[in-house]
């Protein structure tokens, strides 16, 4: 599959060499040892350097967000850092948490260990419950100026329109996935859901705060606890931090059949409302949320399909098959959005 778009990819300059210069630039001399992390949308490696220390480059993707969002995303990992919440925020160095280097904007932050969560533990789950509301509490402080709101128009009808003006969905899936799309997003609209349902209480009507923006278990990483209580959860990659309702970072850890993702839930909230008060008609959005995630998805990865890490990792992308299963997936989406919403 290809886009209209064939020019080079954004990342075609940023060799090795090039990092380690970027790092040199700040007096963080790299002794070599140069690795990858796992990141597609930005390029982040993990960088040894002279001293056997280890931190992280992070290079933004040219073009996607402004130096004033990516400043506003370090400012509130800042803000929660200064909280006590664990969160790995970039480093300060000679003045600031933003630097440039051969047209990439990059940030160096510290190296964390861990791996994802086991979210069948339900302790492990109202461990996280807690720190989400700790990370809601300082969001809820102050708006984002320059970083969007999650909403319909940029998670749905855009990226919608753009697919279907590209004419990258092949000639024999475009009309079913046109039509599912369509009933999805006007359902998400209307705010409709079954009769008998407790009002209407769509995405307009949440109360909208900042957000990590994208709380799925590879953006939490979970140290062992020791003797002295050290370790759990820490929270990386605020790249996606927007504007939005609270549950939006709370119902990505959801997985499982209808009865497991109700006792995940529950038990989220019962660590999370031991710190913020949550509003339980926000419970209605999860369906919504995940029909725009599944939308937006295919939208990002079309756009991404000139960079070489994409075809490379996503091979099964663009075809019918993969249009296909969007259909089905589109068509559940809506069935889930017709039931009652999960009770917590």
């Amino acid at each position: 599959m290809r886009t209209p778009d064939d020019s080079p990819h954004p990342y075609a300059s940023l060799t090795p060499d090039l990092v380690l210069d970027a790092l040199a630039g700040l007096g963080l001399n790299g002794d070599g040892r140069l690795m990858a992390l796992g990141s597609y949308e930005n390029r982040v490696y993990q960088v040894t350097l002279e001293d056997g220390s280890r931190v992280v480059a992070k290079f933004y993707r040219p073009g996607r967000w402004s130096q004033a969002q990516i400043q506003e995303e370090h400012d509130f990992a800042q803000e929660l850092a200064a909280a006590e919440v664990p969160v790995v925020a970039p480093l300060i160095l000679q003045g600031r948490s933003l630097h440039r280097h051969a047209g990439f904007d990059f940030s160096i932050s510290p190296w964390r260990g861990g791996r994802m969560p086991e979210l069948d533990d339900y302790e492990v789950l109202e461990w996280l419950g807690r720190y989400l509301a700790r990370i809601h509490n300082v969001g809820a402080e102050r708006p984002f100026v320059e970083r969007p709101r999650l909403d319909l128009q940029s998670f749905g009808q855009e990226p919608r329109d753009w697919l279907l003006a590209t004419r990258i969905i092949p000639l024999d899936q475009q009309a079913a996935w046109r039509s599912a799309c369509d009933e999805a997003l006007e359902l998400i609209a209307s705010s409709a859901f079954p009769p008998g349902a407790a009002g209407q209480f769509g995405l307009k009507d949440a109360e909208a705060i900042r957000l990590h923006g994208d709380c799925h278990p590879g953006n939490v990483l979970w140290t062992p606890v020791d003797d002295a209580g050290q370790g759990g959860p820490h929270f990386v990659d605020l790249d996606d931090a927007r504007m939005g309702p609270a549950v939006q970072d709370l119902w990505m850890l959801l997985s499982g059949d209808r009865r497991q993702r109700s006792l995940q839930l529950s038990t989220l909230l019962e660590g999370y409302e031991q710190l913020r008060a949550f509003d339980r008609r926000e419970l209605a959005l999860i369906e919504p949320l995940r029909t725009l995630r599944l939308i937006h998805y295919s939208a990002w990865l079309a756009r991404r399909w000139g960079d070489p890490t994409f075809p490379h990792n996503f091979p099964w992308f663009g075809g019918s098959a993969y249009w296909r299963g969007q259909v089905d997936l589109l068509r559940e989406q809506i069935e889930a959005m017709r039931e009652e919403p999960l009770v917590g």
